[in-house]
């Protein structure tokens, strides 16, 4: 009984050190390894909830573990990642993008205390705002950026933190119900992108493309949620 207990927390610290590395990995400009410790971080917070569930031991502490992990790793490591990754280009101004890890922050501790979002989310969800950005910035390393570029990439950090904390519904990949049929839309949508992306990476000899693909995943994701909340 006792190890039942450890293992949902062992996973959570196990998600809390790969958003650990991840921070230190961005410091080094090492893009590619914060964006794959943050996939491996997401993988952990997944399975964290889950075996918590399965085994039947839900804890207290549980839940503040798994909040300061995820802000961690889908706070503070894309937000450095972005940061470390302007800063060359655009100096002190930079340090706007570390916005997002308190808009993290404040997002995770609204999900604590918000009864509405058992099987779905109010606000853009911690881990496909990591994803978007830590895949973004992977992929930007590797090419010539317009001089205009970094000020927009400025303004979408803020418009993250904005979608963070807004009411704005978003459906969850464990939801049930009719949103089966947008989370299978979804899902092939996905698909289809991921491999576009990996074909053309596989084709030009360059990993980036590939990786890429997880930014326009969450923003098809946005963009197909926003059009079925227009349905409802």
């Amino acid at each position: 009984m006792q190890i039942k207990r450890i293992i949902p927390n062992s996973l959570t610290c196990a998600n809390l050190l790969c958003g650990s590395v991840a921070v230190y990995m961005a410091t080094q400009e090492q893009f590619l390894l914060t964006f794959a410790l943050i996939i491996a971080g997401a993988i952990f917070d997944f399975f964290d909830g889950a075996s918590a569930r399965w085994l039947k031991v839900p804890s207290p502490l549980g839940i503040q573990l798994d909040s300061l992990a995820d802000d961690i790793t889908f706070g503070l490591a894309p937000s450095m990642a972005l940061m470390c990754y302007l800063k060359p280009i655009i100096g002190w101004w930079s340090l706007i993008a570390l916005l997002m890890a308190a808009f993290s922050a404040l997002r995770l501790a609204k999900f604590n205390i918000d009864e509405r979002q058992t099987t779905s989310f109010i606000g853009l969800a911690t881990p496909p705002n990591a994803i978007f950005w830590a895949s973004l910035v992977c992929y930007l390393n590797t090419i010539p950026l317009p001089v205009w570029a970094p000020w927009i990439l400025l303004f979408g950090s803020l418009l993250s933190c904005y979608l963070l904390v807004s009411e704005i519904p978003f459906f969850s990949l464990k939801s049930a119900g009719k949103e089966k049929m947008h989370i299978i839309i979804f899902s092939i949508g996905c698909c289809f992108i991921l491999g576009s992306c990996a074909t053309i990476a596989i084709t030009n000899k360059q990993i980036a493309i590939a990786i890429l693909g997880g930014a326009i995943c969450i923003l098809w994701y946005i963009l197909f949620n926003f059009c079925t909340l227009r349905h409802k």
